[in-house]
């Protein structure tokens, strides 16, 4: 007869007679304390811990009787990051964001502090990397000195909360959230317990007082945000500080957010007095000229809902290795790489494959999309013949590999915000919509219809392959 199975009440549990370490299983050597021999059985399995119901904080109430006007955004006084946020600062929210080091992370928060801080609106700042008298420095050179900005320099969590205690404010930046430690939670600060606890302890903070929370989180060599996942699900609002600390241009971009959409983008300008917002940043992106130079091509890119004009730039000059180089700055170099194989393939440009070819975009902005496809093979087009582009163009498309002109989103959008800024002539994809009245567009459907616009010329001074030849 089979032997009757021991159900989980019934099954022993064994416990080490040394230290109290508990097991479901024998075993010879205890792992916690190293001791043989000392693992015995005490009794049954340990019984399953279950939740009781307890006493609710507030009542449940049907969704349309929920008062709304406490979670009303207040402005942070810098637009380009209300932009961002959709609107300002919801009370009780919290704001994580991350960016290289150097990118200018504190000193922005530092700005958002001070214009935020009021008599009914205090702001609390604490510096965890910085002293306090350093944090003054840069406040008197940004000129963010406020009477209701209260200042302090801490690393453990118990510290800046009692500062919440006797400051009572309406806003906290905490720079940063991996420098601040909890006694209470073993291992170095910037550790996932320690990240986990501060983040945990602080979210709680700004939910029971109705105090917006920006936090500054560091970044991996991957430009990931450092620290447990976990992190970015707690909070409410991620946000991305991103731009070259060679180059004026800082761009905040919305990676979660719980209150507004996630396809706006803050464009900033760096520079010795401060970080200040650019309500129109297309100027940093274009070179003012009076006569055209080759290789220049325009382009209008969206950043989020936001078309900036970019002027994509190309270099070809006679290569004295015999492996051309191929160097990109603000472009991908795959997308390069295609246009140029597009251009010896169905443009019949064969001199490119032969040359160095360098190609870069102005003011430090990246062109990512395919819809800059068209300006780049325009521009490699340009410098290969050494003829300038007509002036006032601008080029908007994605190319195939076939040659073909394929259409992209918010073209409307985009023509719309070259007219505004003086451009007369475009080219676009077949079937662009509505356009602006007096701009001329003209409608290309491959790049033979494209490179149409070289001068005469230049296209049959063009070296071409032998069977275009024939």
């Amino acid at each position: 007869m089979a032997a009757r199975t021991k159900s989980a009440k019934d099954r022993p549990s064994y416990r080490c007679t040394e230290c109290g370490w508990t097991t479901a299983k024998w075993l010879g050597r205890c792992p916690e304390c190293q001791a043989w021999g000392t693992v015995e059985e005490f009794g049954g399995a340990p019984a399953v811990r279950t939740t009781a119901a307890g006493r609710v904080s507030t009542a449940a109430l049907p969704i349309g009787q929920v008062d709304s006007r406490t979670a009303t955004a207040r402005s942070t006084g810098v637009g380009e990051l209300d932009r961002v946020l959709g609107g300002g600062l919801v009370p009780g929210a919290v704001v994580l964001l991350a960016g290289e080091p150097g990118v200018g992370k504190s000193t922005l928060l530092l700005d958002v502090a001070a214009k935020a801080a009021s008599e009914d609106h205090r702001t609390l700042y604490v510096t965890a990397e910085e002293s306090a008298s350093q944090v003054r420095l840069r406040a008197d050179r940004i000129k963010a000195i406020n009477d209701h900005l209260y200042l302090a320099a801490e690393t453990d969590l118990s510290a800046v909360l009692g500062h919440l205690d006797a400051v009572k404010p309406s806003l906290l930046v905490l720079d940063s959230v991996q420098t601040v430690a909890s006694p209470e939670i073993d291992g170095a600060p910037g550790g996932m317990a320690q990240v986990r606890e501060v983040a945990g302890a602080l979210i709680r903070a700004s939910k029971e007082r109705g105090m917006a929370t920006l936090l500054v989180g560091h970044v991996t060599k991957d430009g990931a945000i450092a620290g447990p996942r976990l992190l970015e699900h707690l909070v409410d609002v991620v946000l991305s500080f991103e731009g070259d600390r060679h180059a004026r241009l800082r761009l905040v971009r919305g990676v979660k957010n719980r209150y507004g959409a996630t396809d706006e983008v803050g464009c900033f300008e760096l520079h010795d007095e401060g970080i200040t917002g650019l309500a129109d940043p297309s100027g940093l992106f274009l070179t003012r000229r009076d006569v055209a130079v080759p290789g220049t091509c325009l382009t209008v890119t969206l950043e989020g809902k936001r078309p900036l004009v970019a002027e994509v730039q190309a270099l070809t000059v006679d290569s004295q290795i015999p492996s051309p180089r191929r160097t990109t700055s603000g472009l991908e170099t795959s997308r390069v790489s295609m246009m140029l194989a597009v251009l010896e393939q169905r443009g019949r440009i064969s001199a490119l494959g032969k040359r160095d070819i360098y190609s870069a975009t102005v003011g430090g902005v990246k062109l990512t999309e395919p819809a800059a496809d068209l300006a780049i093979a325009l521009a490699l087009a340009s410098a290969a013949s050494d003829t300038p582009l007509p002036k006032n163009l601008v080029a908007i498309g994605e190319v195939g590999l076939a040659g073909e002109v394929r259409r992209v989103t918010g073209v409307q959008r985009r023509l719309a915000e070259a007219h505004r800024l003086g451009f007369t002539h475009a080219l676009v994809p077949t079937d662009p919509g509505k356009v602006p009245a007096g701009m001329k567009v003209t409608e290309v459907a491959d790049m033979g219809d494209a490179l149409r616009v070289l001068p005469r010329r230049a296209r049959q001074e063009a070296p071409q392959e032998d069977g275009a030849r024939r």
